[in-house]
């Protein structure tokens, strides 16, 4: 699985003009997930999500996770993040996840954010979304379950 975390002041997403998730200070989360993913991915990206120590502290160094802060994550999957560019100049997507699956472990891995006490907005899995961020510093941290960086 790979995750592009964001943090933020606010965000929201909208299907069809409608707002369908909408968070305060926290976290964006764009999830891809990839065909080999497993449950073992989304716990490790669950527990690396909710203790990522992004937020400052009182001396404005980075040292609070999202749940030290009472943050919230507005969680949108996006398979182009699978997008493989090493050839030509459009993406191959054959590294994603099958939908069905992407979707179990998309949902999966919100849950599990859920269980740790975090509030958990999500986009529409497959829909097209406008995703309106506020981010704050910025900054933007790349993660990745097989650990590829």
């Amino acid at each position: 699985m790979r995750a592009v975390v964001q943090r933020v002041n606010q965000a929201f997403v909208e299907v069809d003009g409608e707002v369908v998730g909408r968070i305060n200070k926290g976290l964006v989360l764009f999830l891809g997930v990839g065909q080999d993913d497993t449950e073992k991915d989304s716990d490790y990206l669950a527990g690396k999500i909710s203790g990522l120590r992004i937020f400052e502290d009182a001396e404005g160094l980075m040292n609070l996770s999202v749940r030290d802060v009472s943050g919230e994550i507005l969680s949108i999957s996006q398979f182009t993040l699978y997008g493989d560019c090493r050839k030509g100049r459009r993406p191959g997507f054959s590294d994603a996840a099958p939908p069905d699956k992407a979707e179990a472990l998309y949902d999966s891995l919100c849950e599990k954010l859920r269980e740790l006490g975090i509030i958990v907005e999500k986009g529409v899995f497959q829909a097209q979304m406008r995703i309106n961020v506020d981010n704050d510093g910025p900054v933007t941290i790349l993660l990745d379950s097989k650990k590829f960086f």
